[in-house]
């Protein structure tokens, strides 16, 4: 496929765009680069989606919960388009890539439907609905290049795709068939966007993918010593040195191939935080067999060990379902006795929702949403109340904050977050958005700390010897 050109006829500036986004953060990512492709085309951003002319919905079809909030948003849209037949509606991600030419029957009004791995085409896409046609992209695509520059939400912060698609079989997962077979770029591609980003003025870079830590297993090479020639270890080293760009993150992470010689590299480079997500899903063997997830308890106990080992104050963040089916109560036990004994300091929690075409979904022994619901009731509490542990260690301590806005609650303050991903908020006097601050913690509360910057002296005479 060539590269994606603007529209031959670009529509006039008048026109208006919304996207409104649903998921994770490779939606996010996919939806900044659709923002790219209009305003390039001669589209303007309109944040009201009742006023704009084209109205864009990036879906997540990994709950249920999210795929209903999709249909109840368009049906505000099918109402106004009866009344204006110029309005293009498109609902773009993983519920257009899982329902395809079905979604069409259930919104004829729809112009556009197209999967993930299609957001770069969006341009010529657009092209064909405008010729008067009803476009459905959901075939399997290699990923190209894409040269569209992203419309960014943040100035400071950027997300930078290193790896497209998932191998992986989770029995519960409709992620391999709605976002397609992995498709790594290579480092100098990637390398290309992150130095574009800092000669922007970009402080810190979070290098995206669904399956992060099975990078470049799609890219040729094998070093003398037997071993893939590129790794997510081997892309870090080759990032690293990249002027301007102060800090990097990386996610999400499998267990079945985070490896030692990732972690030691992650405490050997100063730019990478100590901030992990790496999810766990079941703390139960038996459970995790059945979800074909590949590893043990013990060996996810083993990396966070092995992490802690390196960087004693690193932060560890995970995922994790209750309810999946067969699970007993004493397997759900195993969930929060691991919780309890990890001690996370971010917990992102769901019971088990059935995804069509998915081995799980047809098992008979579902559980009933009533325990789900009291299990994920209980599974919240105890992630509370060890994410409430885990945030004392930062009180009266000084952290290095990368200021990326303001308080929306209070324009008084700056918002930013420390290396290990914990928000701060700070007085705003004297400090600008990218800057690296030495903050005093004076308040913790669950999700969030409060502190005041230090006098240059303090950052001096506190900061020296730390990373």
């Amino acid at each position: 496929m060539p590269p994606l050109a603007p529209a031959a006829h670009p529509p006039s500036p008048a026109r208006r765009y919304a996207i409104t986004n649903f998921g994770c953060q490779m939606n996010k990512a996919d939806s900044e680069r659709m923002a790219g492709i209009l305003e390039a085309m001669g589209y303007r951003y309109e944040e009201d989606e009742l006023a704009a002319d084209l109205v864009i919905y990036n879906t997540c079809s990994i709950r249920d919960n999210a795929e209903q909030k999709v249909y109840s948003y368009l049906g505000r849209q099918v109402q106004r388009k009866r009344h204006n037949p110029h309005l293009t509606l498109v609902v773009a991600g993983c519920v257009a890539q899982q329902e395809g030419e079905s979604l069409l029957r259930r919104v004829p009004e729809l112009d556009l439907v197209m999967g993930p791995q299609h957001a770069n085409r969006l341009g010529s896409l657009l092209e064909q609905v405008e010729s008067g046609q009803q476009v459905v992209a959901t075939a399997e695509h290699h990923i190209l290049e894409d040269l569209a520059k992203p419309r960014r939400e943040s100035t400071v912060t950027a997300w930078v795709n290193v790896i497209y698609g998932c191998n992986e079989r989770c029995t519960y997962c409709v992620v391999p068939a709605t976002r397609g077979r992995e498709q790594s770029r290579t480092p100098q591609a990637i390398r290309s966007e992150i130095e574009a980003l800092a000669r922007q003025g970009y402080r810190e870079i979070t290098l995206l993918g669904q399956n992060i830590d099975a990078y470049g297993r799609d890219l040729p090479g094998i070093t003398p010593s037997g071993r893939r020639r590129h790794t997510l270890t081997d892309l870090l080293h080759f990032v690293h040195d990249v002027e301007g760009i102060a800090r990097i993150r990386f996610a999400t992470s499998h267990p079945r191939y985070f490896t030692e010689r990732l972690i030691a590299a992650c405490a050997e480079l100063p730019k990478v935080c100590e901030h992990f997500h790496i999810p766990f899903q079941s703390g139960d063997d038996q459970v995790l067999r059945h979800m074909a997830r590949g590893y043990t308890v013990s060996r996810y106990r083993r990396i966070i060990r092995t992490v802690r080992q390196y960087m004693p104050e690193a932060a560890v963040s995970a995922d994790a379902i209750v309810g999946f089916p067969g699970e007993t109560e004493a397997q759900f036990q195993n969930t929060m006795a691991l919780v309890e004994e990890i001690g996370f300091d971010q917990l992102n929690t769901a019971a088990y929702s059935p995804r069509p075409n998915t081995p799980a979904a047809t098992r008979a022994d579902q559980v009933p949403e009533a325990v789900k619901v009291d299990r994920l009731r209980r599974l919240n509490a105890c992630a509370e109340r060890c994410i409430r542990h885990r945030n004392q260690r930062y009180a009266r301590r000084v952290v290095e904050v990368l200021t990326e806005g303001r308080n929306p609650k209070d324009p008084q303050q700056l918002m930013g977050r420390t290396r290990s991903n914990r928000l701060v908020f700070l007085p705003a006097a004297g400090h600008g958005l990218g800057d690296l601050v030495p903050v005093r913690i004076e308040a913790v509360r669950p999700f969030s700390l409060n502190g005041c910057s230090l006098s240059e002296p303090q950052e001096q005479r506190l900061l020296s010897g730390q990373r």
